[in-house]
């Protein structure tokens, strides 16, 4: 089984690396096999709603996004780390979140139906919890479980010296290493006892305006 940590600072191995890291190795201490990816520091494009995914199953514009759908459809679990900046991820991550998910959902790809995630957050000193909310909102849509830690997904520190000194931060990712793990496990043991996915139905599409 592999993870898939996405890194989704601007810098490769700053404060949100250093967090990522701990997750990665509770979960190769447990048995996983683990992948890394960086979105990079280019400037990404927001969706432009060109809806071209649904024939390409992937998104028009051909970027890290791309290159992260074609690694999603062979990981079990993905965890998504990001900074804090003015109070939420980073305009990078967003935008990534935004089109590889839609080109996703749009496409048919099913790359992450019912596969666990979970979002880690780095911060100076505020901003995680808003951020934590706000990323968690992608995976609820996507049908992902949720993995949770001991506490909110979250370190403290200005470089990753100071990250690898918030003792409780840096147990909280190790703890969520061990749940993520755990959890792709049951799921395991679950489908080699003929435990199937759920049915799934044809979306319904509904708004509030009625004739």
């Amino acid at each position: 089984m592999k993870v898939l940590l996405v890194n989704g600072s601007p810098h490769r191995e700053g404060c949100t690396h250093t967090a990522l890291n701990a997750v990665r190795e509770a979960l190769e201490q447990d048995g996983m096999e683990t992948d890394a990816f960086w979105i990079g520091n280019k400037p990404l494009s927001g969706c432009i709603a060109c809806h071209k995914c649904t024939v390409l199953n992937r998104c028009v514009f051909q970027d890290s996004v791309n290159d992260f759908l074609a690694l999603a459809g062979d990981c079990d679990g993905f965890v998504f780390g990001t900074p804090v900046h003015w109070g939420g991820a980073t305009g990078a991550l967003t935008s990534f979140l935004d089109r590889a998910f839609y080109a996703d959902l749009n496409g048919g790809g099913g790359r992450f139906y019912l596969k666990p995630a979970a979002v880690v957050v780095s911060a100076r000193r505020a901003g995680t919890t808003a951020t934590w909310d706000q990323v968690n909102k992608y995976f609820g849509l996507m049908q992902m479980p949720i993995v949770t830690s001991s506490y909110w997904n979250m370190v403290h520190g200005t470089s990753p010296e100071e990250v690898l000194q918030d003792l409780e931060g840096m147990q909280v990712m190790r703890v969520l290493g061990h749940n993520m793990a755990y959890f792709l496990k049951c799921m395991a043991a679950g489908a080699a006892q003929g435990v199937s996915l759920p049915p799934r139905e044809p979306a319904v599409r509904t708004n509030f305006i009625r004739p």
